[in-house]
């Protein structure tokens, strides 16, 4: 078997008494979705944290390609590959939607905001740019100011800045929230075709979205994994049927 795309190895957090990511290993391979599912208050918050670098895990490990990042900050984490989407929109609410794609781009470079004001005048970023909006169906709406868009809209917006870092692995965190049917099932198109670029560490409540999507499932409860396996597996799984998905999973 390949070397996984991103990986985590033992990941602890504890703040104080309590233990939100109890020797956390999963990792992400090559062309798939891994999907984090369980109940609100599992730690899934924690680990993305930890993963993407916001949160110091107490003891353990991330690993991106092969490589050793747990010290690594955010933004190293981010220029290495690692493309995140969030829970809560994270956008320039007043610039456009072009603008917020550019500078998404900006953040693949070494230096992105020491002449941030040339750089958004480089032609190369905004094509790429460019490019990341039409591929999340946002092109025409690229001189509109973000805080005018929908709320569709701006998760289709953080999934266009996502790809504008060129990444390696994406980690979501509830790209679904807040979307209607209709949003839904156009997020799912898009992140399923997404799987052959750059495999998915998905974090969803939606849990026809994870049925259709995943590859592998791993389930947390108070932060730790008590399940890891296929669509079916986990579905059949009675302490998984116990702890989350009910007796009509």
């Amino acid at each position: 078997m390949t070397e996984p795309i991103l990986e985590t190895r033992g990941l602890t957090k504890s703040f104080g008494a309590l233990v939100a990511g109890d020797d956390i290993s999963i990792d992400l391979r090559k062309g798939e979705i891994h999907a984090i599912i369980g109940p609100n208050g599992a730690g899934k918050s924690t680990l993305i944290q930890m993963i993407c670098g916001g949160l110091k895990p107490d003891a353990g490990q991330v690993r991106l390609m092969g490589r050793d990042v747990t010290g690594d900050s955010t933004a190293s984490r981010a220029r290495a590959g690692l493309g995140r989407t969030f829970q809560i929109s994270a956008l320039a609410m007043e610039n456009s939607v072009l603008q917020n794609a550019m500078l998404g781009a900006m953040g693949a470079l070494d230096h992105p905001w020491r002449f941030w004001r040339p750089v958004l005048a480089r032609s190369d970023l905004r094509d790429r740019a460019e490019a990341c909006l039409d591929r999340a169906g946002l092109l025409e709406l690229r001189s509109r100011r973000v805080a005018d868009l929908s709320h569709g809209e701006r998760r289709q917006l953080e999934l266009a800045v996502a790809l504008t870092l060129q990444p390696r692995a994406f980690v979501m965190d509830e790209p679904m929230a807040g979307l209607g049917a209709g949003g839904s099932a156009r997020m799912t198109e898009v992140l399923d075709a997404l799987r052959a670029e750059a495999p998915i560490l998905l974090v969803e409540h939606d849990m026809d979205a994870v049925f259709a999507l995943a590859d592998r499932i791993s389930v947390l409860v108070y932060g730790r994994v008590i399940a890891t396996g296929s669509v079916g597996e986990i579905r059949a799984n009675a302490a998984v049927r116990e702890a989350y998905l009910g007796e009509d999973a």
